[in-house]
């Protein structure tokens, strides 16, 4: 169990001191389109990553708690202060709230429970992120969202997702960034290559598969992954490439896709429902099922609101 499980590896492409902009990954996938519904009001997301900058003015107001599972800080579990820079960028481009100036998230009401899994070098112990899964069950969290990965199949870890994902906990994972660009050709990255979780692949602005993406039979969706404006270190914003970027999409869509499906159906789908809710609203690219596996994420495709009110309409709706 001391073998190291690593942070999805990315690039970081540019930093900012100051911006006032809805990033384009969030309006990609539609999200503004749907806040007159819901904003992620009420859904908590759990982020296993480096921690967070909690004092970050586009994020402090989501965090609820979290807890440290690492050595940073001596092993302060209370500490869960961010000295990377990638979970601070994960967490804007899920809840981000726009202020007068920054960015918005996908879902900009959703609470984020930030649970420190990686350190400062963006590296862990398998035991750090299975005690973050746990953690996350305990604390009854709607999502969980992973941008790490190893090449080992641990079965500990595995059945922690199992058991997340039996409580009703929808998993979201990055698909990993060792790809080729090919679906000749598999790459793996485990926990996103388990059967269990959401596996996310990343294409760029321009809808195009990101050439690093992972191609594998376990890929669910795609979304931006490339060039991704969001929160980060010392108050700042930072443009980055990455599945890690695309992964904080979907976590922040499926918000909202719970948050408006349980209003519209007058109680709490289970985690196979929501999951069907999620992949209704893909749209194809054209590339074969190993790349981008059900489409790109796209919040508009299907008519949610107060056309699935009846039980009839219900019935269709949990049936595609």
């Amino acid at each position: 169990m001391e073998r190291k499980v690593r942070l999805i590896p990315y690039q970081v492409i540019a930093e900012f001191e100051e911006v006032t902009e809805v990033p384009k990954g969030v309006e990609m996938i539609q999200a503004p389109e749907v806040w007159r519904a819901s904003r992620g009001k009420g859904m908590t997301i759990a982020i296993l990553d480096t921690g967070c900058e909690t004092d970050h003015i586009d994020l402090k107001d989501r965090i609820i708690g979290g807890r440290n599972f690492t050595k940073d800080d001596r092993g302060d579990q209370n500490n869960y202060r961010d000295y990377n820079g990638h979970g601070t960028h994960v967490a804007g481009t899920m809840a981000a709230i726009l202020n007068e100036t920054g960015v918005v998230g996908v879902a900009p009401e959703a609470n984020l429970l930030i649970v420190k899994v990686l350190d400062k070098n963006g590296s862990g112990q398998y035991q750090w992120i299975i005690n973050g899964i746990y953690y996350a069950i305990e604390q009854k969290v709607d999502i969980i969202s992973m941008s790490l990965g190893g090449s080992a199949d641990v079965p500990e870890l595995h059945d922690a997702i199992k058991k997340a994902v039996a409580n009703g906990i929808l998993v979201v994972c990055a698909a990993g960034n060792e790809g080729d660009g090919r679906d000749s050709t598999d790459e793996l990255a485990y926990p996103g290559a388990y059967n269990e979780v959401i596996c996310v692949g990343a294409i760029g602005l321009n809808r195009n598969i990101s050439e690093f993406s992972n191609s594998n039979k376990e890929v669910d969706v795609v979304a931006p992954g490339e060039s991704i404006l969001s929160t980060y270190l010392n108050g700042k914003y930072a443009r980055l490439s990455g599945t890690s970027m695309a992964t904080p999409h979907v976590a922040g869509a499926l918000a909202l896709i719970k948050a408006i499906s349980n209003q519209a159906f007058d109680r709490n789908l289970t985690e196979p429902e929501l999951y069907a809710q999620l992949i209704r609203r893909t749209i194809p690219l054209g590339n074969s099922p190993k790349l981008e596996g059900n489409g790109m994420v796209y919040l508009t495709t299907v008519e949610y609101l107060a056309t699935l009110g009846s039980e009839k309409d219900e019935q269709e709706v949990l049936s595609v």
